[in-house]
């Protein structure tokens, strides 16, 4: 049972689970933009970002760490850091799929733009998790 404990504890755990809740919602959105509204690849990514973004700011702020913080200084860098894991992520992920894909069957620029997009949100997780975690909701 202890173990159990401590896995609620765990910030990383509580960062992925929120981070399901979060992908659902954000790759709905996304797709829906893409797919539906005909919006193009990094508009339909943004708008994921952007719905997703303003639910992983309070969910991970009172859940995930637990942050007391009030300041508008805790929002901007959560903005800051966003920004930053969405130009990393995104601007490594197109270039390496379509690299790597070079070597396989050619496929149509709207799947290796979709391949993207999914590369670019794992990207996305792990750049997210360590710099709300270290940069933005720091313990005090």
């Amino acid at each position: 049972m202890q173990w159990l404990r401590r896995l609620y504890k765990d910030s990383l755990i509580k960062f992925i689970f929120i981070g399901m809740l979060n992908t659902l919602i954000g790759t709905s959105v996304m797709f829906l933009c893409y797919r539906l509204l005909g919006l193009g690849c990094w508009l339909s990514s943004a708008m994921n970002y952007i719905v997703g973004s303003i639910f992983s700011y309070f969910a991970n702020k009172y859940f995930t760490f637990q942050s007391k913080g009030k300041s508008p200084t805790e929002i901007i860098k959560f903005l800051l850091n966003i920004f930053i894991c969405y130009i990393i992520a995104y601007g490594c992920a197109k270039p390496a799929v379509k690299i790597v894909m070079s070597y396989f069957k050619p496929l149509g620029n709207n799947a290796l733009n979709e391949i993207a997009m999914i590369i670019g949100m794992i990207l996305f997780v792990f750049l997210n998790y360590f710099g709300q975690k270290f940069f933005v909701f720091i313990k005090k």
